[in-house]
């Protein structure tokens, strides 16, 4: 059934001699790479090897147990100890993403709905930061833009672990279903007549490259400097400390007008800029990859709803995995995992069948 895990405990065997050879060392980028797939290959080959060791002792019970009854229920334990370690190992064989354990860039912007859009933002920002303060992963606001009411018509937000994380819990791997639209059904503050109205807000999350990920020609790009607006000191209206950056070959653009000094928002902006780019080729690469997108949940257009927010139920639903429950108000102070990890197990069903 697993015939081909053998190739992957001879591949981690063969990282394990390299890894101990000094020399290997002498080239940091490589033998990071090295640590990484190893790290990758162990639960595979730890839990491989349990399965197989598993069977050599069923049959060694079903022996005992002709001569002797008393180890029938031995047998039945350690079958079902198999079948626990068979869906452990088929999980673990489901194809990664390769961005699973990268920091991410999260982007939420006011969509319709004017005022009462920009709050929900500010909610859903709320949400995400209380999320990561959860799992101990660190934010750092990159850029916003507020509204007159205290939301955001748009904010910026890294993401960012801390320290090695186990396979499928870095921040990539758990915020890359965030991303689309987020509809909410509730009484805004500015309603006067107690009405509900639905408004919209759009969460876009790219896994944040590193300068190796995206090469980036500096002839390629037109940077602008102009003066902040907003709320933000005395520094605001008074110097050309804004930065604006386009990428000429393919048109994306990425500011920042938050920090103090032109160099510091310069140094933001392009790590924007690094990420959006990472984002269009990786989406470029699954475009060309058809029967492997199909297999994954996140093939949804951006501009769909993904997720309901409702208030007056206490209820939220994600669309794409039929996800539904009663505990809007947890969620919203960052009790996001049941809902994540909906989305997680629907993707590794689908990955699962088409594998």
């Amino acid at each position: 059934m697993f015939e081909a895990v053998e190739e992957l405990v001879g591949e981690h065997a063969d990282l394990e001699k390299k890894l101990a050879d000094p020399s290997v060392h002498a080239d940091q980028a490589n033998a990071r790479k090295l640590n990484k797939r190893y790290a990758e290959l162990t639960p595979i080959v730890a839990t491989y090897r349990s399965w197989r060791q598993t069977g050599d002792d069923i049959e060694t019970a079903r022996e005992l147990a002709a001569d002797d009854p008393d180890f029938a229920a031995e047998v039945k334990d350690l079958e079902k100890q198999r079948e626990q370690l068979t869906e452990k190992l088929r999980l673990l064989l489901v194809p990664r993403d390769p961005s699973d354990d990268k920091d991410v860039i999260l982007e939420i912007k006011a969509g319709a709905g004017g005022d009462e859009s920009a709050l929900f933002a500010g909610d859903l920002l709320r949400m995400y930061l209380r999320y990561a303060e959860r799992l101990g992963w660190k934010t750092e606001i990159i850029d916003s833009t507020e509204s007159e009411l205290g939301g955001y018509k748009d904010v910026q937000v890294a993401v960012k672990t801390r320290g090695q994380t186990e396979p499928g819990q870095g921040v990539w791997a758990r915020l890359k279903y965030e991303g689309g639209v987020h509809r909410v059904q509730r009484v805004p503050a500015t309603e006067s007549q107690g009405r509900i109205h639905t408004s919209a807000a759009g969460v876009l999350v790219t896994p944040e490259a590193e300068e190796v990920d995206v090469e980036i020609n500096p002839n390629d790009l037109r940077i602008d400097v102009y003066r902040s607006s907003g709320p933000g000191g005395q520094s605001v209206n008074t110097t050309d400390s804004a930065v604006r950056i386009t990428h000429l070959p393919t048109g994306v653009v990425a500011s920042c007008q938050n920090e103090k000094s032109q160099l510091q928002n310069k140094q933001q902006a392009m790590r924007i800029l690094r990420s959006r780019l990472l984002a269009m080729a990786q989406e470029e690469a699954e475009k060309e990859a058809a029967d492997a997108r199909r297999s994954q949940v996140r093939t949804v257009d951006r501009s769909e709803k993904i997720r309901t927010y409702n208030f007056p139920e206490n209820r939220i639903s994600d669309h794409r995995v039929g996800f539904k429950a009663y505990n809007l108000d947890q969620v919203l102070d960052g009790d996001l995992d049941t809902v994540i990890q909906a989305c997680v197990d629907a993707d590794s069903a689908a990955k699962l069948a088409a594998a």
